[in-house]
């Protein structure tokens, strides 16, 4: 699989130089973990190597809306891939799949392929990892940055609601994933 490296030099670029510092989750590196975590469930989920371009193309651009602004952020992520993709070599017929693959990792998430699948479980692959917590405190800093009423115990509660009611949508994320993500959540109800 062939990930244009200019356009990933060009993408890291944008976020490293535009993206407020306060962002301490939804940094070039979250990004580059996402795709990351699309290429290893798209080749569990034996995707073509076509689907795999398109899916690292859309883990590369699915946060840049963030540069501009912070919720719907997943329109304007998809603005610019649509304004820079065609420079990339990439047809309107891609840029629509890019696309809906960006638009599946908004909150909540309601992916409507098998590509839009694997890219809204790598957003949230993070949930089923030993760092978890570790990501979830990167989360609530940049979330109380924002919102400075937003209290430990209040974003405790979210993450407890949110893994309660939270599946993944791959048969890769599902069976590998599930299990450790459910023991986070279990963690978080016990320090509650």
């Amino acid at each position: 699989m062939q990930i244009n490296n200019r356009m990933k030099e060009f993408v890291i670029s944008l976020l490293k130089t535009n993206v407020p510092l306060f962002y301490y989750f939804h940094t070039f590196e979250h990004t580059l973990y996402v795709m990351e975590k699309a290429i290893e469930i798209g080749e569990n989920e034996n995707c073509s190597e076509h689907e795999m371009e398109l899916l690292s193309a859309a883990a590369l651009w699915h946060d840049t809306g963030y540069i501009k602004i912070y919720f719907g952020h997943e329109e304007e992520s998809c603005i610019m891939a649509q304004r820079y993709l065609p420079e990339y070599g990439y047809s309107p017929d891609e840029i629509n799949k890019i696309c809906g693959m960006i638009m599946a990792t908004k909150i909540p998430q309601s992916p409507k392929n098998k590509l839009e699948e694997i890219i809204a479980d790598a957003d949230l692959e993070y949930l089923a990892t030993s760092k978890a917590a570790f990501f979830s405190e990167k989360l609530y800093r940049e979330l109380h940055y924002r919102n400075q009423s937003l209290t430990q115990e209040m974003w405790n509660e979210k993450q407890i609601l949110f893994l309660q009611n939270h599946k993944y949508f791959t048969k890769y994320c599902i069976k590998n994933k599930t299990p450790q993500k459910l023991l986070y959540l279990k963690q978080l109800i016990e320090e509650k």
